[in-house]
């Protein structure tokens, strides 16, 4: 059996509704038993409870977090009785979602109130798709008329779809489907992530990295659409041309294991699949690591500009330079970086930058 479990969240008015169509039909398609664990604000505030019918916004973030949570527990618990091999637990928003309508402090509060933190309710999730909201780029399809709990302009509807980005910001996949093509193609390009992510179609996946400047740190840590994220990663033994690592990934002792098969289809075109472990399978899997290649520390930035996300991978190695990547769905796309990210050059296809490559390099004499 696997149970698989997805956040799709976005702006308001990004088609998350409509997306739920399309995740039923596709996937059941593919032998999967499609599981819907319903938006709980929507639930709440059109059953009474809001922020502004409970004493304050924080005690009404306390019930929709523990709501929330227990909901997903309650699914997943009923997903692990069923005889069916594939299962896929589609959350409409997750517990990041809610970081949008509250202060740093508050969250905090809430998080501990339901006994966890921002990196484990993150992390919880297999993966995270964000639909753009269509006040950006699509706002003659704007409305608030479909959603009784939907209240925001386009301008509010805006600035909340960059808090939500901001609040995933970290997570190992992260994905954003902006409005650059029409609705119907937008759709596609959802359900064509997920397959992806899932191991069902191979989704090429253009990857464009860049030799910068060795960041100012202070900066993004400043950045409120900005996480720090420590990975170790490991190289495995392989008998084919594939490159097989493990990462360790999270911080402040808050981890999770990720095994990775990527296969190059040209220069700046790979499929990759991703598998979640459990500590004893990662360390189990350690043991076929590939002692030609250095054991990779480093700490990653995850950036969140626009519709892009973009990881800032800074080494101990190096005190004058980072690699700077990010990952589009169209190899021409325009790539513009914050001012303060200073790119020498790009190094897109370069095998001296290969993370195996720099594995196997003499690190001491760099």
């Amino acid at each position: 059996m696997t149970v698989t479990k997805i956040v799709i969240t976005g702006g308001p008015c990004a088609g998350k509704t409509t997306a739920m169509s399309w995740i039923q039909n596709a996937f059941s398609q593919k032998g999967y038993t499609v599981l819907f664990v319903p938006e709980t604000a929507t639930e709440l505030i059109t059953g009474g409870v809001a922020p502004w019918t409970c004493g304050t916004n924080l005690e009404y973030q306390k019930c929709q977090m523990r709501l929330q949570m227990e909901k997903e527990r309650l699914f997943e618990q009923a997903a692990r009785t069923m005889p069916d091999e594939k299962i896929l637990i589609v959350c409409d928003r997750g517990a990041l979602d809610n970081k949008a309508y509250m202060t740093q402090d508050e969250f905090a509060q809430v998080a501990a109130y339901v006994g966890s933190n921002e990196v484990e309710l993150r992390d919880q999730y297999d993966a995270v798709f964000h639909l753009v909201t269509a006040a950006k780029g699509a706002t003659e399809f704007y409305t608030t008329a479909n959603n009784a709990a939907r209240t925001e302009t386009v301008e509010q509807a805006v600035a909340l779809d960059d808090k939500l980005m901001a609040a995933w910001a970290g997570h190992p996949h992260f994905r954003i489907i902006d409005n650059s093509c029409e609705f119907e193609d937008k759709m596609k390009h959802l359900i064509g992530e997920i397959s992806s992510f899932l191991g069902e179609t191979a989704l090429y996946e253009v990857e464009r990295k860049f030799l910068i400047e060795y960041p100012d740190i202070s900066w993004l840590e400043s950045l409120p659409n900005c996480r720090r994220v420590e990975i170790i990663q490991t190289y495995l033994k392989t008998v084919n041309h594939d490159v097989v690592h493990l990462r360790q990934r999270g911080i402040d002792g808050h981890y999770i294991y990720i095994q990775t098969i990527k296969r190059e289809v040209d220069n700046n075109k790979r499929v990759e699949i991703e598998r979640r472990l459990s500590q004893g399978e990662y360390l189990r899997l350690l043991m076929e690591a590939d002692y030609t290649k250095r054991q990779l520390r480093k700490t990653r930035y995850c950036l969140i500009s626009g519709a892009l996300n973009i990881d800032i991978d800074i080494y101990p190695f190096w005190s004058h330079q980072a690699i700077c990547k990010t990952k589009l769905s169209d190899e021409n796309a325009t790539i513009l970086f914050p001012d303060k990210v200073k790119v020498i050059r790009e190094i897109t296809g370069d095998p001296a930058y290969k993370m195996s490559s720099l594995a196997a390099l003499n690190l001491d004499n760099n």
